[in-house]
């Protein structure tokens, strides 16, 4: 027999601008929540993008050359990339609010310390602080977005996050630029502008950012986390210095290689034993999982790519300040934040993700693939356009990557999952600088030497004179030498980036087999709510209570833990009953190890219609996947649980409300069916109420009860208009159309099915015209209309060529008053609809 409750997420009042529990937060909400994270965001971005322009003079100034140029940047992405995935665990088993303003706090001290550097092995050092800090805020920005927001909803907002990363992006260059082209300021100033911002963030975030904290016995895997650093780390040492310290082909690269390698198993099969590990590998079972990380480690190499070689193109080759330097990498810019935020709000509103991260890695490659033929003349507006394909692939797809893994977890391994695709962007980044860099720099030596051999000794010897590893300044440098270096710089940095069109075509052939999931309309924090509260178990009988299944007292949930351990009288009641479960079957008989209990029924929709393809799950108490069934063309579905005692049966279906219940499984089949109800939806069409044609691209607006938009959208052809899951209860539907009166309706959406209305727009009427004196038009005139009753209906400043109008008026009798001059005033007839001219003659005062 089965036993079952419906499912239903009871919550709380709201909280500090947090949403009810289980409950979906408004937008008003989601921004106050985001605001400090955004700012926080941003300071991580900008302390990344601020010494792009700024490194050849900071280097300069302290004493390093090309290695120490790459190494600056590297250090960050290393850190920040070995970092990533500990934040990300750290994330689900400690508060995301309090990790956040730890990041900050790490980003300060390193930056501060940044600033004071004496020497480039100094703030290299600083610089894996400063990552250690903005890996925390790059992995955990997006984990609490995807807490709290769904995926189907995230595009949204992941458009704020790439407009976020744009601006800081484009404006940390430019900024740096200035900073180091202002003598009283210098270059440390980019390492201290950042910190106001961070300190301002903590306040923020302190304010804003409220999130349920987890608190349960944890054990941080420290092994995983030394060994993916040690790995990561030995394997960009070695292609920093291969072919310059030592050949490729030599001892140090097998031993590098080798340790490497080594390194890499052991974190493997540490990672398989730890109850906690920093990267689950069970992850990788998902195909999307694994080919999301897959590209973004292609997509890290084009990405840091394209932001870290562009300032030495521009100021090495092309003889550009700092400042000029981010001006002229502007198009990327806006090429990423047009696309980040365009692709996120489509996203949005149809659910389709894949076709953007195939024409993303199709932009990227061919953006990559163009600058490859640069050289230092080439004409400006031609690297634009190659420039601005570069940034809308990248903004099409870095976002959107960690979209579809984040649709792929449950909120347990959100974090993790986040993280991992972070991680292996992030590795993807330093070790593509790092490559990419020790190649430019030889590449640059090849094209000076054979620059040089059309020039006479004198400049052979110039060019022989300083360190071919040093950077050099090339205002000191006689003319025809400066122009072999630019051309040298020019060619070498291109040949990087056809390299790089390399990478970004095996990201764009990965993403062609990435299967493309629906996206989920709930968040996190939702699914979680619903986990707990929304599948309470039924009192069962005692006959049924003995036989139950063994869920060791480590597996229970910490949220039903707690509640079995508390005052029962303040839980909320599906937690009571579904932790009495849970504590009543500890101690009980083992599950069976031969063979199954089958459990057999239908997924019915309304009036008892099959409702095929949705997805069945059986699951145990403690959370775990016992079995996925999926529903026939009759709507059966078929599961075996693995012994007696209580499970969680969840049934989900597009378009439908998923469903979750208990069922207590004896030592006989269980036949259950399941009911689905749909989600309710609203349509409609907007006519004429004159002459009861449709009205096409009319905006349809709908807000709730506390006036926060839900939902908007243009008419079709017919006058159609349709919005699907929609929260039941009271709407207001706002519609504008061009040469008609707006129109406002309270309407009430059912909690099942399709609620359908028809809005009628009456036309209105224009009144224009232009107000004229003696000499011409006249500009800043009064125009007042009044009603047949003495009501002002509206004041009009006429413009400097005297025109004034009056929109979306009643037909009937009106006065016009004109003042400036003496004032007229005028009689005025206006039909229901159209425009009526009407000029006003304003004379001399005495004529």
């Amino acid at each position: 027999m089965a036993t079952t409750t419906p499912t239903g997420v009871r919550g709380s009042h709201a909280k500090h601008g947090g949403a009810a529990d289980g409950a979906p937060m408004t937008h008003r909400q989601i921004m106050e929540a985001l605001s400090g994270l955004l700012l926080g965001m941003f300071v991580a971005i900008l302390s990344s993008t601020i010494v792009s322009n700024a490194l050849p003079e900071i280097i300069g100034d302290l004493g390093g050359g090309q290695s120490a140029y790459t190494w600056v940047v590297t250090a960050a992405l290393l850190s920040m990339t070995a970092a990533t995935p500990l934040w990300g665990k750290l994330a689900d088993l400690y508060s995301k609010k309090a990790l956040v303003q730890i990041a900050l706090i790490i980003y300060v001290l390193g930056s501060a310390a940044a600033g004071l550097s004496q020497n480039a092995g100094m703030l290299i050092a600083c610089r894996v602080v400063q990552g250690i800090g903005v890996g925390g805020l790059s992995a955990l920005a997006q984990i609490v977005m995807a807490a709290m927001i769904s995926p189907r909803e995230r595009g949204r907002y992941s458009g704020y996050l790439g407009a976020t990363f744009a601006v800081a992006t484009v404006g940390g260059p430019l900024l740096g630029g200035v900073i180091t082209d202002t003598s009283w300021l210098g270059w440390r100033w980019c390492f201290y502008v950042g910190v106001p911002f961070a300190v301002i963030a903590l306040i923020v975030l302190q304010k804003t950012l409220h999130l349920p904290v987890v608190k349960r016995e944890v054990k941080v895997d420290w092994g995983g986390a030394f060994l993916v650093s040690a790995a990561v780390s030995l394997l960009l040492v070695w292609v920093t210095f291969a072919g310059d310290k030592y050949d490729w082909i030599s001892w140090q690269t097998y031993a590098m290689v080798g340790g490497a390698v080594v390194l890499g198993l052991l974190f493997i099969l540490v990672e398989s034993k730890a109850s906690e590990p920093i990267i689950p590998l069970r992850l990788f079972r998902n195909r999307t999982i694994t080919l999301s990380s897959l590209a973004s480690l292609f997509v890290g190499v084009a990405m840091f790519t394209g932001t870290v070689f562009f300032s030495q193109y521009f100021q090495l080759a092309r003889d550009k300040s700092p400042t000029m330097s981010g001006v002229m990498t502007i198009p990327m810019i806006g090429g990423l934040f047009v696309s980040s935020t365009v692709s996120g709000q489509i996203i949005t509103k149809t659910g389709k993700w894949k076709v953007w991260l195939v024409s993303g890695g199709l932009l990227v490659t061919a953006g990559l693939g163009l600058l490859g033929t640069i050289r230092y003349d080439t004409t400006y507006w031609h690297i634009a356009i190659f420039m601005a394909l570069l940034g809308l692939g990248i903004g099409m797809m870095m976002q959107n990557l960690v979209l579809s893994t984040q649709n792929q977890v449950t909120p347990a391994d959100l974090g993790a999952a986040s993280s991992t695709v972070t991680f292996f962007r992030s590795l993807g980044g330093a070790i593509g600088v790092s490559a990419l860099g020790a190649i430019m720099a030889h590449r640059i030596t090849d094209y000076v030497k054979d620059g040089l051999t059309d020039l006479g000794p004198k400049y052979a010897s110039l060019a022989g004179s300083g360190s071919d590893a040093s950077i050099p300044d090339m205002d000191k440098l006689p003319r025809p030498l400066r122009t072999v270096m630019e051309s040298a710089y020019g060619h070498g940095i291109a040949d990087v980036f056809m390299i790089a069109a390399g990478m970004a075509l095996i990201a764009f052939l990965i993403v062609l087999f990435i299967k493309e999931v629906p996206l989920r309309t709930s968040g996190a924090l939702a699914q979680a709510a619903a986990e707990q509260t929304g599948a309470p178990a039924a009192e069962a009988p005692a006959s049924a209570a003995a036989p139950a299944v063994e869920v060791p007292a480590e597996k229970i949930p910490s949220w039903a833990a707690a509640v079995a351990g508390s005052d029962a009288e303040t839980a909320p009641e599906g937690t009571q009953r579904l932790a009495a479960v849970a504590t009543a079957t500890q101690g009980s008989a083992p599950l069976s190890a031969s063979g199954g209990i089958p459990v057999r029924g239908y997924v019915r929709g309304a009036e008892s219609s099959p409702v095929p393809q949705a997805a069945v799950t059986l699951i145990s108490l403690a959370g775990r996947q016992l079995g996925r069934s999926v529903a026939q063309l009759d709507g059966s579905y078929a599961l075996d649980a693995p012994g007696v005692g209580s499970y969680v049966l969840i049934a989900s279906a597009d378009g439908f409300q998923p469903q979750a219940s208990t069922i207590v499984v004896n030592d006989e089949p269980v036949a259950y069916d399941i009911l689905l109800s749909g989600t309710s939806g609203l349509s409609g069409v907007v006519r004429a109420a004159d002459s009861g044609t449709p009205v096409k691209d009319a905006m349809v607006i709908v807000t709730d009860v506390r006036g926060d938009v839900l939902a908007t959208g243009t008419t079709g052809r017919q006058g159609e208009f349709t919005f699907a899951e929609l929260v039941p209860g009271p709407v207001t539907i706002a519609v504008n159309a061009a040469g008609h009166r707006p129109q406002a309706l309270p309407v009430e959406v059912g909690g099942t099915g399709v609620t359908r209305v028809e809005v009628e727009l009456s036309a209105g009427a224009q009144v224009q015209g232009v107000v004229r004196a003696p000499f011409g038009p006249l500009a800043d005139a009064r125009v007042t209309l009044v009603d047949a009753a003495g009501n002002v209906v509206g004041t009009a400043r006429t413009g400097a060529d005297g025109a004034y109008a009056f929109t979306d008026l009643d037909g009937g009798e009106y006065t016009v008053i004109a003042t400036g001059y003496p004032p007229v005033a005028t009689a005025l007839t206006v039909n229901g609809s159209g425009v009526d001219d009407h000029t006003i003659e304003l004379a001399h005062p005495g004529e």
